[in-house]
């Protein structure tokens, strides 16, 4: 569309100015859009619930709340980030010096998802901001209450030469990505993100995938098995499991399965009450057409906990299936929602092999006591990032670069992350007259 290359125009011309490199500028709008948030603070939790039923204590904690800190940890650091950093100068070069300066690419698309629809907009948007870009935002069309509120947060408080907020269905993206910016920041699935690549490819644009996959959650005989238990349902069923690094299915030693399984029910109910139907805060699945896909998954095994399903407010209770083989529908694709089938290995050779077989996962989850245990896993297998007991706070961390490798992504961000990510490094050598 054509409103759209005059966008790009718009903020390519105001990039050119110089102001956005301007360490003073940034600041000023990094400060801009935290006092938007706090202002926005309450529309933006009533969009979470509107768009996915995410209570307040969810949606601050898991959307709010980590934007606040990523801008904060921003802040604390720009200055360092920003400044020219001089390296080691190869002797036989003589007396001359060697910097790195960091610089804004100039424009950057920005296309997030729905299951975090504020987070995974605007977190990385603190990145682009930080390094000195110019942004266009497209949010998700399935969380329309959330988009809007972003583009009205943004609208009022950021001229759209510099940070632009684009409404709209999947032909908004489409028309977008064939425009040239300068880096484009994609968060969601594998397939959609080959599409974004492609159309990338055609500008030479570079690219941030943030995608997914099967992320796998081991539990070795020796685990903590009440504490890996509530760990895991508290990272599986957050945001009824609609969380790109959330465990996509749990590998067990067989001799502690049942006792396991026995910690894991008792987590769940801890967490969303006897009976989950009634739990008013349990999110709802995000579209009819994912509800449908998800039902389907449910005569997959065995089912030991859960399965109740109401269509008219697409709630899927959190739900175990035990007995499943790796063939089964539930374990060909990313599940991304409450369901967490159960798979057994005897021997941990055999789970690493199951494992390294597949796609390279986003995440993985060890639970054991065992170092050596722990460092096999680790060392074996390659994925994005994850936790040894424990699960998703990974991700939480400004000091820890999160995202993918190989079908579940390319590049990183967060923290210091975030800032390299939008920035490119310019290698100057300098000699004396």
């Amino acid at each position: 569309m054509a409103e759209y290359g005059e966008l790009v125009t718009r903020q390519r011309t105001f990039f050119h100015t110089g102001q956005t490199k301007e360490m003073g500028f940034r600041t000023r709008a990094l400060n801009k859009l935290q006092d938007a948030i706090g202002k926005h603070e309450k529309d933006l939790l009533a969009a979470l619930r509107k768009d996915l039923n995410k209570s307040e204590a969810e949606a601050y904690s898991s959307e709010i709340r980590i934007v606040l800190e990523e801008i904060r940890f921003t802040l604390e650091n720009i200055s360092s980030w920003m400044a020219p950093k001089q390296v080691d100068t190869p002797s036989f070069l003589g007396d001359a010096t060697s910097v790195i300066y960091p610089e804004p690419y100039g424009v950057a698309l920005i296309i997030s998802p729905w299951n975090y629809p504020f987070q995974l907009a605007v977190a990385p948007l603190v990145g682009a901001m930080a390094a000195g870009n110019c942004a266009v935002l497209k949010p998700s069309e399935f969380t329309p209450e959330t988009s809007h509120m972003l583009a009205k947060l943004v609208r009022e408080d950021f001229p759209e030469e510099y940070i632009a907020v684009v409404e709209g269905e999947v032909e908004a993206s489409t028309a977008l990505l064939k425009e040239k910016f300068d880096t484009i920041f994609f968060t969601g699935s594998t397939p959609v993100g080959k599409v974004v690549m492609e159309a990338a490819a055609k500008h030479l644009t570079p690219v941030t995938l943030e995608l997914g996959g099967k992320s796998p959650c081991i539990v070795h005989g020796d685990a903590d098995l009440e504490s890996a238990a509530k760990r895991i349902a508290r990272g599986k069923f957050l945001n009824a499991g609609q969380t790109c690094v959330a465990p996509d299915y749990l590998l067990i030693q067989r001799e502690v399965k049942d006792a396991f399984l026995a910690e894991l029910k008792a987590a769940i109910h801890a967490l969303y009450g006897e009976d989950i139907t009634r739990n008013p805060d349990f999110p709802r699945i995000v579209s009819e057409k994912h509800f449908n896909r998800l039902s389907a998954f449910l005569s997959d095994g065995e089912l030991v906990s859960g399965g109740r399903t109401d269509a008219s407010r697409l709630f899927i209770e959190p739900t175990i299936l035990d007995s499943v083989t790796w063939e089964d529908p539930v374990m060909r694709d990313e599940i991304f929602g409450p369901i967490l089938p159960v798979l057994v290995y005897d021997d941990l050779t055999e789970a690493l092999d199951k494992i390294t077989s597949r796609p390279k996962p986003l995440a993985l989850y060890v639970f054991s006591e065992n170092t050596e245990v722990q460092d096999r896993i680790l060392g074996s297998v390659s994925f994005g990032g994850g936790c040894v007991n424990e699960t998703l706070a990974h991700l939480t961390s400004p000091f820890l670069p999160f995202g993918g490798v190989g079908e579940s992504g390319m590049g990183s961000y967060h923290g210091q992350g975030s800032f390299d990510t939008f920035s490119h490094k310019k290698s100057i050598l300098k000699r004396k007259a």
